[in-house]
């Protein structure tokens, strides 16, 4: 096994997306909507298998529901782990965006060791390390190809830290995709596709 190939998965639209909240460690569950994303997500991999050998979830609900779906038309185990969580956004989790913007403005500069908030919350280094963390443990789990369900979040900072672009951003909508292969000889990360849905023309037919 000369490379890992991974794919790394954001949730469906949750129902915080419909109520305008900060989600973050609010853990709110997929909508209607996110339900039938992944459903069609797990019907186009059956028809078109990506092989995958074992799958990772984050524990927040709407990425553990996709990745159930999913790991269950595919036949694929599935782990749970903390590690994949979205950020801690502290006191923004489930907080209406207008009211949050009037108790906490976002700075003009935060420190990456900073808290996410005044009153808490992740700093941007706490992410890196736990990104860290969660790739090693997808890269000593075995397995050629490997499914990494997880947040729009922190699924860039997965990337960034395999990419080594600290503040690059990488689109990721509503169980959009990206796909990578990792060398085991080197440090070579070869990005195959960021933002893939091919799976949901089914849901939204053009015009």
């Amino acid at each position: 096994m000369t490379a890992l190939h991974l794919t790394l998965l954001r949730h469906g639209r949750s129902r915080a997306d419909d109520e305008g909240v900060h989600e973050g460690r609010h853990d709110s569950p997929l909508s209607p909507q996110g339900e039938a994303q992944a459903a069609a997500l797990a019907r186009y991999w059956q028809a078109h298998p990506p092989r995958f050998e074992r799958a990772y979830t984050s524990t927040l609900r709407r990425a553990h529901t996709t990745a159930r779906v999913v790991t269950a038309a595919l036949g694929v185990p599935l782990t749970p782990t903390d590690l994949l969580r979205e950020w801690d956004n502290g006191p923004l989790a489930g907080m209406k965006r207008d009211e949050a913007l009037q108790k906490y403005p976002i700075p003009a500069f935060r420190h990456d060791l900073d808290p996410f908030t005044r009153d808490g919350g992740e700093s941007r280094a706490a992410v890196r390390a736990r990104a860290l963390h969660a790739l090693e443990l997808v890269w000593n789990g075995g397995g050629e190809r490997v499914l990494i369900v997880t947040h729009g979040g922190f699924g860039n900072s997965l990337l960034r830290e395999l990419l080594g672009t600290p503040h690059g951003w990488f689109a990721f909508g509503d169980t959009a995709y990206a796909t990578l292969s990792l060398s085991r000889a080197s440090h070579t990360a070869y990005v195959t596709g960021v933002n893939l849905a091919p799976h949901l023309p089914e849901l939204y037919p053009p015009a």
